[in-house]
């Protein structure tokens, strides 16, 4: 068949969330503009398809169910299924309207397919119906990231599932063992013991969590194993045999013990690299970086001057909050003044949505020590919150850092309910520039978990 060609003002290459929100805004601004997709099943990007929607969505129906005494196993697994049919009428219904939202906007067409580069300004786009030549004066790759999948023998066994693979699996794994001790194993670990399987998390490294200070990560590890998750730290995997529903991970301590470890479900949780696969990136010249990430400069631009490369494919964090700043920057210098670039991202705030989740913006004591910062600590302890015994959920500890000299607030750290909420106020708040005794002052509601932030910062008095 032969291919059909099409011209347009601007490309985009997948459908995360920068590339989304991009589309319609050119568009508006009189630009033809085709959004290319490879899978019907992506429109929306990967927060909402396989991330941040659907294991949220079931993080807090686990978080529901774990609140619940004395529910038998049979009823936990009935609340699994249900949480995962949820799951799929809430991401079927936005990804419809993610679709809706761009191919229904005047100037915007999405064409299902896999994208191609020929050179920098055309692209092969191959689909079901057939192929086309796509000439664009502009291109934004999008494509994201996809899991890493270690080098371990019999990771291809049909047991074994990347996180995109296990909130598919409709039937609760009584045993769940996960290889990788980073966010988004931990998040897993959470939701699924809350659920009722038994987990077992496996980390190659002998610290737990070691980008956290020591008191933060030991209160995590504390709280996660009295949900019963096991945490096996100085662990390697070394191979995983496949019999039937079981799969045996055979294991190797530090100290050099081997065993056995049974699972009736097994997650790689050990990273993500960008989607680059099948793009021909060398075809229009785009480099990248040591990790296979493309290479970007602070507005995004790829080293060839019609590319750039938005979201997690670019290498920055892999957070959709990020990629929608991407999209911002981008906004501004194509239509603006050209002032945005990723050097005014400062104070960033994460959550980690484990069960409370652990929230955190700025630096780590150790971190502001290393960077020759004279400081003073508070910590508080969840329990103390009125409104964390209301929730049932005492769990956890708050914790600031201060400069002795200029009293500015350095990092905020928050194991606690609503943290994903009220580290938010904080990241503004360190984005003012006030002394930290504003924020200790500030009048917040009550009963509230930001009111925390009053006793927290108070005991710096």
């Amino acid at each position: 068949m032969k291919n059909r060609k099409e011209k347009v003002d601007a490309l985009i290459i997948g459908f995360g969330k920068g590339g989304k929100t991009l589309a319609p805004f050119l568009a508006d601004q009189g630009l033809k503009v085709m959004v290319v997709e490879k899978s019907s099943l992506m429109y929306g990007g990967t927060c909402i398809n396989v991330a941040c929607i659907p294991t949220k969505t079931l993080a807090h129906r686990a978080h529901l169910l774990s609140q619940q005494a004395g529910i038998g196993i049979e009823e936990k697994k009935a609340n699994y299924a249900g949480a995962i049919k949820e799951k799929d009428e809430l991401v079927a219904f936005l990804r419809t309207k993610n679709f809706d939202n761009v191919n229904g906007h005047p100037g915007a067409t999405v064409l299902t397919g896999t994208a191609s580069f020929l050179s920098p300004h055309e692209v092969h786009v191959k689909t079901q119906e057939g192929s086309w030549i796509v000439e664009a004066d502009r291109i934004f790759i999008n494509t994201g990231a996809k899991p890493v999948v270690p080098d371990i023998p019999g990771m291809t066994s049909s047991l074994v599932y990347t996180s995109a693979g296990l909130l598919d699996l409709a039937k609760l794994p009584a045993r769940l063992a996960i290889i990788g001790g980073g966010y988004i194993g931990l998040e897993f670990a959470s939701i699924y013991a809350g659920f009722g399987s038994d987990v077992t998390l496996i980390e190659r490294g002998p610290l737990f969590m070691p980008k956290e200070d020591r008191d933060i990560a030991q209160e995590v590890q504390k709280g996660l194993e009295k949900k019963g998750i096991r945490i096996r730290l100085g662990t390697r995997v070394n191979r995983i045999k496949e019999s039937g529903s079981t799969a045996t991970l055979y294991l190797t301590s530090s100290d050099g013990e081997v065993e056995e470890l049974k699972a009736d479900a097994v997650l790689a949780a050990t990273g993500r690299i960008a989607n680059t696969e099948g793009l021909n990136l060398e075809a229009a010249g785009v480099e990248r970086d040591e990790q296979g990430f493309i290479r970007v400069d602070e507005r995004l631009r790829t080293n060839v001057p019609n590319i750039w490369a938005v979201g997690d494919v670019n290498g920055g964090p892999q957070f959709t909050y990020i990629s929608l700043d991407d999209y911002r920057i981008l906004k501004d210098q194509l239509f603006g003044q050209s002032l945005r670039t990723t050097k005014d991202r400062k104070n960033v705030p994460t959550s980690v949505f484990i069960d409370p989740p652990l929230s955190h913006v700025g630096m780590t004591e150790s971190e502001a020590i290393s960077k020759g910062h004279k400081v003073k600590v508070a910590k508080l302890p969840a329990a103390a919150s009125p409104r964390a015994r209301m929730l049932k959920q005492t769990d956890g500890i708050l914790k600031a850092i201060v400069d002795v000299e200029t009293e500015r607030l350095l990092g905020f750290t928050m194991f606690a309910a609503d943290s994903s909420e009220v580290v938010n106020i904080v990241s503004m708040f360190m984005n003012s520039g006030q002394p930290y005794s504003v924020l200790r002052d500030t009048i917040f509601t009550h009963p509230s978990m930001a009111e925390t932030l009053n006793d927290l910062l108070n005991a710096f008095r």
